[in-house]
């Protein structure tokens, strides 16, 4: 019965408010984080490198668990993980915060990242099990708001924090908040959400996952020197590995023929994939270039770059509504262009260049995110069916999280190529800067490429769902 699968509103509010408490949480740190970075290099001494370890590292352990986690969601019920996930950020937020030096605030951020995979392959599920096709556009994008929201408010926050209680506040505010979505959990959602319920966890398969995503992206991360093609060789051996193993499952852990047979999941997710690698390190490398090249104090810098998030928060349900009457391939392809035309106009940031000029970009790029992010993920979502739904959100994660990585590797590889692994300072900002610029050609040429990904996904009926359900 219709009841049975779509709950009634009051439990379809209270999923979305769950999910939404803990969508602003996890971005509200990693942009508040990103503010607080040269003020923690500072603390612990710190090179370049090893501050970009620290946002690194959490990404890192978040993606690799992703999928696994998401279809292990399915099985014991998608509550169950998520509350798991939200303990397990709210005790490591407390550990980095007591954190003596930069490798232990490494460790326990990489620890936090396993929580944060947690909640995130299984949020977008849950909103997915509760809304039917058609009406999910909307909620999806409320959804996203919130992470924009917490993208808006963590730079400007975060630096008042690091400004006037140091940075190890930016970790103790969010345990109160955490609290009460568990609570909130405990008392007001029954279901579980275990539509896989009767299948079997995949181990081999989801160790080689992990361990062939470690290799690959931390891989990556070392490049250009030797042995981070040795990681990334081997990395790709053990993937041939795994989809081999995953061929033969029963149960496994990710779907290899929703690649193979759903056009609209394959091309949807690496559309995602390509506009995570060439967005995500802005934040950080703006919130360097403003307080390095500008001179600006952290909280200053955490104005100029809240601009972004808050018109992604604005537009975001906008065009998640959208995606239920329009094509999600035209909303998302348009969002992606608007997105390469923001990057590549932070190709010519100069020591001189004007604040108005870089909010004007943040502000392109923050509406072409919006209208790609919300449409893309109510595609991935409507095109499976209900017993994958956790391996489908797990999957759009692992996207956005490999996306990060790759983001963030591209900006550690051309630190490493211009600056060398040092601090930087006034000796070397000319260098510190031509890598910024050079990064974010490159993220502009990914995005150019994006839009063809977008586009090729093909045809997606706007409010229907492609999958059974």
């Amino acid at each position: 019965m219709i009841h049975q699968d779509f709950p009634d509103t009051s439990v379809k509010r209270t999923a979305l408010s769950i999910a939404v408490i803990a969508s602003f949480m996890t971005p509200f740190m990693g942009s508040a984080i990103n503010v607080a970075l040269p003020t923690i290099g500072k603390e612990f001494n710190a090179n370049a490198v090893q501050i970009s370890w620290v946002a690194t590292s959490y990404i890192l352990s978040a993606a690799i668990f992703l999928v696994p986690l998401g279809k292990l969601a399915d099985i014991v019920g998608r509550k169950k993980i998520y509350t798991i996930g939200l303990a397990l950020f709210i005790i490591t937020s407390i550990l980095c915060a007591l954190s003596a030096s930069i490798h232990q605030l490494i460790a326990f951020r990489v620890v936090q990242g396993l929580g944060s995979s947690m909640i995130f392959s299984t949020s977008t599920a849950i909103i997915t099990s509760v809304y039917p096709p058609g009406e999910r556009g909307r909620p999806l994008g409320i959804n996203v708001s919130a992470v924009y929201i917490g993208l808006s408010i963590g730079p400007f926050g975060g630096g008042l924090l690091t400004q006037y209680l140091g940075w190890k506040s930016i970790f103790l505010v969010l345990v109160p908040i955490g609290l009460s979505a568990i609570i909130l959990i405990l008392l007001m959602l029954k279901q579980d959400w275990a539509d896989a319920a009767k299948e079997r966890f995949d181990w081999q398969g989801s160790i080689l996952y992990g361990a062939a995503l470690f290799l690959l992206m931390y891989g990556f991360t070392r490049l250009p020197e030797w042995f981070g093609w040795l990681f990334i060789i081997s990395g790709l051996i053990l993937f041939g590995g795994f989809f081999r193993v995953e061929k033969r499952s029963a149960y496994p852990v990710l779907e290899i023929n929703l690649f193979r047979h759903n056009r609209i999941f394959a091309f949807s997710n690496l559309a995602a994939l390509i506009n995570y690698a060439a967005t995500f390190a802005t934040g950080f490398l703006l919130s360097l270039y403003l307080q390095y090249i500008k001179d600006l104090p952290p909280h200053e810098a955490g104005l100029v770059l809240v601009s972004q998030p808050i018109i992604m928060a604005i537009l975001s349900p906008i065009s998640g509504k959208f995606s239920d009457r329009i094509e999600s391939r035209i909303v998302a392809s348009v969002g992606m262009g608007l997105s390469m035309v923001g990057l590549f106009l932070l190709v010519f940031l100069t020591p001189a260049t004007s604040m108005l000029v870089i909010i004007i970009n943040l502000l392109i790029l923050g509406t072409g995110f919006a209208l790609f992010s919300s449409p893309n993920v109510n595609a991935i979502m409507n095109s499976v069916e209900k017993k994958f739904l956790g391996v489908a959100s797990g999957t759009q994660a692992t996207m956005r999280a490999v996306g990060q990585m790759f983001s963030m590797g591209i900006a550690m590889m051309l630190f490493s190529l211009f600056i060398g692994r040092t601090d930087i300072n006034p000796s070397n900002y000319a260098e510190f800067l031509s890598s910024v610029k050079m990064a974010f050609l490159i993220f502009s040429i990914l995005c150019f490429g994006g839009i063809f990904a977008s586009i090729a996904r093909g045809k997606t009926a706007p409010g229907k769902n492609s999958g059974k359900r």
